[in-house]
Parts: C-alpha cells; sequence; structure tokens
C-alpha cells in the first residue's frame, strides 16, 4: 500500500527533554504523517522550551508541527484531550515522546483502517514476531491483568488494552469525551470505544520499554486506578 499523508500523531509530553526532538524527528520522516501535534504538560526540565523553539523553526514542507503548553502539569489523559481536538487529519495516533514505540509501525497501524476494515486500532507488543526489549515480569503481568480485566467488562479479546499505540479515526476519537487526566485514559477510551461499537482490529508492533531509571513514570497508584477506570467507564458508558 503506497502512503499516504493521512495521520496526525498527538505527541503528550512531561520532562522530556531527552528524547523529545529525536521522538519528532522520527515520526516526520513516516510518509504517512500529515502533522504533528506536541502538547508539553508542563514541563520543568527543558522540554517545553525544546519543543517551543523546534515548533518556531520547523521547516519541513510536508508535516505541519504545532505546539501547545499546558501552564501545569496535569497528565497524560489531559494531554491528549488538547491534542485530539487540535488534530484535523483522517486518523489520530498516540506517540509517546520517550521512545519506547517505534513511528515505523504506522503503516502496519493504519492498514486496517485505510481498508475500511476498522475504525480503531491497537498496536499490541504481544502479538507477532516484532522485537521487543525484555524487562519487567511483574509489569508484564500488571498488564496482562488490566488487559483480561478490561476484556471481561467489554467483551473485547484484546491482547494489550494498555498500549500507546492506539489509533482512531478521527471523527471517533473526537466524538469521545474523555474524562480521565493521567494513565486512566487508555481503561477508560477502550470502555468507550467498546460501548460505541466501534470495528477494532490489533496488529503486533515492537517495543524498546524504558526502564525505572530512564524515566519511566507509571507505577503501582496509576494500575489500582485503572482497576476503578475500568469498571466506572465500562457501566457509565454503556448507559448512554
Amino acid at each position: 500500500m503506497e502512503p499516504v499523508r493521512c495521520l496526525s500523531v498527538v505527541v503528550p509530553c512531561y520532562n522530556e527533554n531527552a528524547t523529545v526532538h529525536d521522538v519528532i524527528e522520527k515520526v516526520a520522516v513516516s510518509p504517512w504523517v500529515a502533522e504533528i501535534v506536541v502538547v508539553d504538560d508542563g514541563s520543568t526540565d527543558g522540554t517545553k522550551e525544546k519543543v517551543s523553539l523546534l515548533g518556531r523553526t520547523w521547516k519541513n514542507p510536508d508535516v505541519e508541527l504545532r505546539v501547545l503548553l499546558h501552564r501545569t502539569n496535569r497528565g497524560k489523559g489531559a494531554a491528549l484531550r488538547t491534542g485530539f481536538a487540535e488534530a484535523t487529519a483522517n486518523y489520530v495516533v498516540v506517540q509517546d515522546a520517550d521512545l519506547e514505540y517505534d513511528p515505523r509501525d504506522y503503516g502496519v497501524l493504519l492498514e486496517p483502517l485505510l481498508t475500511g476494515n476498522a475504525d480503531v486500532v491497537y498496536g499490541s507488543r504481544f502479538l507477532g514476531g516484532r522485537p521487543h526489549r525484555v524487562l519487567y515480569f511483574w509489569h508484564y503481568m500488571g498488564n496482562k491483568f488490566l488487559t483480561l480485566l478490561s476484556n471481561m467488562f467489554t467483551d473485547l479479546n484484546l491482547s494489550d488494552m494498555e498500549t500507546c499505540y492506539k489509533v482512531f479515526r478521527r471523527d471517533v476519537i473526537q466524538s469521545i469525551r474523555i474524562n480521565e487526566d493521567r494513565f486512566g485514559f487508555e481503561p477508560e477510551v477502550t470502555a468507550k470505544v467498546a460501548a460505541g461499537r466501534w470495528r477494532v482490529y490489533e496488529v503486533g508492533i515492537s517495543y524498546s520499554g524504558r526502564t525505572y531509571a530512564e524515566g519511566k513514570k507509571i507505577g503501582w497508584r496509576d494500575g489500582v486506578r485503572a482497576v476503578y477506570c475500568i469498571v466506572r467507564y465500562s457501566f457509565t458508558a454503556r448507559k448512554k
């Protein structure tokens, strides 16, 4: 399938000074990308200044770059809410600013959407033969538990509910009201996609996870919140 510039890439970032420039450069190289929407979520380590300068000096004629700033740190979900509202391309993908996920996977993610088979695509770290870094066993088990619990409530059969790489038709994600400000976004949006009965596909992606020493931010409290979100939004989304 020939690449078409049809993708808005929303990049939420908080204190990612070491990696954010590289991420934006790698995203911009993709022939699928029409625009990059960077949302700095109140960074204090120089990230805000770096992305602001990049936004002012951007010269790529094929890819638009927009930089949006939160005055204070509000959380990943809040940053995504801001970015989704600004997206203009036909499809929207979440791209973390930490180099764990590879923009070279965009073509694989987009295929079910471009063929008209899907409305939403999840990039699974646990499907297929793509390479992934070997890290924490209990983190892996936590992901599997949360995905299983989410599947029980939504009746989806996902293998990786917590994945960053979720691609949506723009009209789908802009029709979903996101309430969660932090990492509860993942189970919330999954519950609401299931309640909306949109067609969901999964594809295998590569993954280069970070250690906590390298800057990984999600912790056990986010796991507890995810359980709450799975239960809450599975019930409230069905009622609407």
